[in-house]
């Protein structure tokens, strides 16, 4: 019997979570008892086709990808092809229940420790979107696995997802000897790009953007030069930059000058505004976090940007695919990291779950997971 979270159709609670979520309503659980989502018991799952393998996750991680998913806010683009009903959870670390060649060729006994590729198990699975995680058994392609080294814990495994963008995200930076770099966001893809670029490039003064005290903290330990506030963000680049504040229509301010590179590791569309307005005509603006909302883009025309998207799978930056990974396990291996996985649900207790990711900011969490072995 397996047991797991299902989000189905519901166009009245889609809207409705969309509109208290909106409205600041998580904290009293509001949305949490409107989105489309609940708890299922049946059959576990059966391989759809050869090459697929059955996982049972110990660790399933709650990412803004996923939050996005459940509460109706994810973009068209990712979203319009899903089939309903779906289990989310794209961060998984978990054992496999029979041998198998995962990818690269490794071949994975009964038992072995494994992650999810997201990137690869989204281009597999029906309506491209990956997911399966937040279930006491799922069914994955076998090249969508990759094995645990023997060192990370599942608390640092589960993150992988987050390293691996992030070691994307540098990459396709291309960051020059001595540039400034702005990482716009402090959960795990943010984090992880700050050790990132400490550990595989040769980056200046790298300024970090969080609303939360904590992960200020965090930031600061992990290597970033100064730390902001969103309100006081423009401002504090000015100063590390040294540009110059020009005031444009309805309040909206740019730099001329700024950083010459800008990470955006957040999912909201204020950052990746801010980024673009704070980054040094010629520069590049690196969008790692899942976008989500509506942003003006005239920047890009008028100060002639580079937008690099960090998405995908493949290689970036003239690193291959296999080298990206080898990356993320170097940074996964890092000690300080074991925290960042603040919080750990049954699946049982979803709306709680959901409820603490979602303002795990706030309460100083930066990353809640599911333990799908535990029913209640």
């Amino acid at each position: 019997m397996s047991r797991g979270l299902q989000l189905y159709a519901s166009p009245g609670r889609a809207v409705a979570a969309r509109v208290v979520g909106a409205g600041g309503g998580w904290a009293s659980g509001a949305v949490c008892r409107a989105v489309p989502l609940r708890y299922v018991e049946g059959a576990d799952p059966v391989p759809p086709a050869a090459g697929w393998v059955r996982v049972r996750p110990s660790l399933s991680g709650i990412g803004g990808a996923d939050l996005a998913l459940v509460t109706g806010r994810a973009s068209g683009y990712l979203a319009a092809g899903l089939p309903l009903p779906f289990v989310p959870g794209r961060e998984v670390v978990g054992l496999v229940q029979e041998q198998v060649r995962a990818g690269g060729g490794v071949v994975v006994p009964a038992g072995g420790r494994v992650v999810v590729d997201a990137s690869v198990a989204g281009r597999a699975a029906a309506g491209g979107v990956a997911g399966g995680g937040w279930s006491r058994v799922m069914v994955v392609p076998a090249a969508a696995l990759r094995v645990v080294p023997a060192g990370v814990s599942d608390a640092r495994a589960v993150l992988v997802d987050a390293a691996v963008r992030a070691v994307r995200a540098v990459a396709g930076a291309r960051v020059a000897a001595g540039a400034r770099v702005l990482v716009v966001g402090s959960g795990a893809v943010g984090l992880c790009t700050v050790l990132a670029l400490r550990a595989f490039s040769e980056a200046g003064e790298v300024v970090v953007v969080t609303r939360h005290g904590g992960r200020a903290r965090l930031a600061g330990e992990f290597g970033a030069s100064v730390v902001f506030e969103p309100a006081g963000a423009l401002a504090g680049v000015r100063r590390v930059t040294r540009a110059v504040r020009v005031g444009g229509p309805g309040g909206v301010s740019f730099l001329r000058g700024g950083v010459e590179v800008a990470v955006q590791a957040a999912g909201d569309a204020a950052g990746l505004s801010l980024a673009l307005r704070v980054t040094a005509p010629g520069g590049r603006v690196v969008v790692a976090g899942v976008p989500s909302g509506r942003v003006a883009v005239t920047p890009v025309w008028a100060r002639e940007l580079e937008l690099v998207g960090v998405g995908g799978g493949d290689g970036v930056g003239g690193l291959e695919a296999r080298e990206v990974l080898r990356r993320a396990w170097v940074l996964l291996g890092d000690v300080r990291l074991e925290g960042l996985v603040g919080a750990v649900y049954p699946l049982g207790r979803w709306r709680e779950a959901l409820a603490h990711a979602w303002d795990a900011g706030r309460l100083g969490v930066v990353r809640v997971a599911f333990d799908p072995a535990v029913s209640s």
